[in-house]
């Protein structure tokens, strides 16, 4: 059912349990899982920072490679890929434009008896926005 799993990842402990659903999701089956990590941009020129970016990146391909490697050696076949800007309009365009077949999403678990102001968190805008179906993994 599902064949192309993507996998927003932001290198918190909780992206652990993404991976694991996406391993269990596509046990025994042809997979490919996309690992997206969103560097947020601020609101100054790119060229400005650079090199700050730039170093950014280099952490990140480096933990890209961490978390790919479970899923390759479970028989997936791993794309890896960085984008620059906002996450959720990133997350949710990145999905649609590659013709993805399920967001798998970490989310943070709330209490519930002092729930936060707001309640929008990346997860669940990612989730109410996509047109893509969506799974948070607690």
């Amino acid at each position: 059912m599902f064949e192309k799993i993507l996998l927003p990842v932001d290198f918190t402990e909780k992206n652990a349990r993404a991976v694991e659903a996406a391993l269990e999701l596509g046990a025994g089956r042809n997979l490919e899982v996309t690992l997206l990590h969103i560097i947020e941009t601020l609101d100054l020129p790119f060229e400005e920072l650079e090199d700050f970016y730039q170093k950014l990146h280099e952490q990140a391909a480096t933990e890209l490679d961490r978390l790919a490697e479970p899923l390759s050696q479970a028989g997936a076949k791993v794309v890896q890929h960085i984008e620059y800007g906002r996450r959720v309009p990133e997350i949710v365009g990145y999905a649609q434009e590659n013709a993805i077949d399920l967001i798998i999403l970490s989310s943070r678990r709330l209490n519930l008896e002092e729930p936060p102001e707001g309640l929008a968190s990346i997860s669940h805008q990612v989730a109410i926005l996509a047109q893509t179906p969506v799974l948070l993994v607690k």
